[in-house]
Parts: C-alpha cells; sequence; structure tokens
C-alpha cells in the first residue's frame, strides 16, 4: 500500500513538473519524423499479464517489422531525435502513465517483452511476481545496454547472456525486501548515472551492491567492461 501510494505521489508530482519537457519533446518527435509521437510496446507484468508500455517514439514507424526487438548502438532504426532521447532516457517519461494506470512501479524490475520472457528460468520467473519498473538496479548497472549488444549476434548475446545477468541483480533487489527508502535511493541513483554517466556509474554500483547484497560484479559472458 505504501509503495503504490509513493508511486502515485512522486508520478504525479514528476508529470506535472515535467510537463513543458514532455511538450517539447513531443514537438522535436513530430519535427523529427512525424507522427505516432508515442511508441505503445507489449510487456510483461506483474503475474505475467500483458500491457502496453508508453515511450517517446524513438525509432522508425515499422521498426519490429525491421529488426528483433532489442536495440544495438549501431541500429539504423533508431532516429536522430531518438539518439538524443535515448541517451537522456527522455523516451521513458511517458511510463509515469502506466504508473498511473497501476501498470508498472517507479522501481522494480525491467518491463520485458514477452518473446523474451519465455526464456526465462523457473527461478527468474519470480521476477513477475511484482510490478516492473520505470528504473531498477538492472535498468541502472545496464545502461549502455546498447553497447553492451554491438556483437555479431545480439539478440542471440542478450538471450543467453544479458537477460540473465539483468534477472540476477532483479531477483536479488526482490529478495532485499526493499522499503520506500531503499527505492527512493535508487531513484536518486538513477540521476545520478544519468547526469554523471561514467563516475556516477561507479558510485551506484557499489551502493547497488550493498542494498542487494551481491559482492562485486559477476565477469561471466563478456561483462567485463561494465565492471572495469
Amino acid at each position: 500500500m505504501m509503495k503504490r501510494l509513493f508511486d502515485l505521489v512522486i508520478s504525479s508530482i514528476l508529470l506535472l513538473i515535467l510537463s513543458p519537457v514532455i511538450l517539447l519533446t513531443s514537438i522535436i518527435v513530430i519535427l523529427d519524423t512525424g507522427f505516432p509521437v508515442f511508441y505503445r510496446g507489449k510487456r510483461v507484468g506483474k503475474d505475467g499479464e500483458i500491457f502496453n508500455i508508453l515511450k517517446f517514439r524513438s525509432m522508425v514507424v515499422d521498426s519490429r517489422q525491421k529488426g528483433p526487438g532489442i536495440t544495438a548502438r549501431s541500429d539504423c532504426r533508431v532516429t536522430r531525435s531518438g539518439r538524443f532521447l535515448r541517451k537522456w532516457k527522455l523516451d521513458e517519461f511517458p511510463q509515469f502513465f502506466n504508473v498511473l494506470f497501476g501498470e508498472m512501479s517507479l522501481v522494480g524490475p525491467r518491463p520485458e517483452d514477452p518473446q523474451y520472457v519465455k526464456h526465462y528460468s523457473e527461478e527468474e520467473k519470480s521476477a513477475l511476481t511484482v510490478k516492473p519498473g520505470i528504473t531498477g538496479v538492472s535498468q541502472i548497472l545496464f545502461r549502455n545496454e546498447e553497447q553492451l549488444l554491438a556483437v555479431d549476434s545480439p539478440e542471440e548475446y542478450y538471450v543467453n547472456c544479458i537477460i540473465h545477468q539483468k534477472l540476477r541483480y532483479d531477483l536479488a533487489y526482490i529478495n532485499s525486501n526493499p522499503n520506500i527508502f531503499t527505492d527512493f535511493m535508487i531513484i536518486l541513483l538513477t540521476i545520478l548515472v544519468i547526469l554523471l554517466p561514467k563516475r556516477g556509474y561507479v558510485v551506484c554500483r557499489n551502493v547497488i551492491n550493498r542494498i542487494v547484497g551481491l559482492d562485486g560484479c559477476d565477469t561471466s559472458c563478456g561483462y567485463r567492461n561494465q565492471c572495469s
């Protein structure tokens, strides 16, 4: 109950404060590539329920017909304005409406595409026992996912490696019995890593490892560049 109240209050305040930015971003998307302004994609929510996640459109209109459900750094489907929006996470702002609708939380596991959820192990499916979040421990630690996917077979690499690495942290977050203070701390860390990507990441990684009770950083599957 407290978490839901926290989500409602903070999301409402942020939508009010950010309304000029949201309006300006909408205009930028329209001037760059026209309509639609928003992207609606299927995601798996709490208890496996499917919902439509809202984002500012950062890719070409028919992007799902032209490539996989993941985005690598050099993906030609990303628009000119989309690269700017993605860099500063402005494309995520419409998700505050998902929070108001009760489909998402401010902090939680990353909302995943149904086609990738089918690769979850039985243990990893525990991540679906809570609402997905706009931000969270895996969203922070894997904020440069597009760079990590700059490999020969990005979708295969995502399914076999990255998705399980992210779930490891998401499950650790869930099992740590997070509270409002924990979520507020993760929100502050999110802001820090966006404004100070390199220095902020080191601080965020250390704090997150303490929050979720994980020591160090898993370097398997070529994940060493995150731990440098």
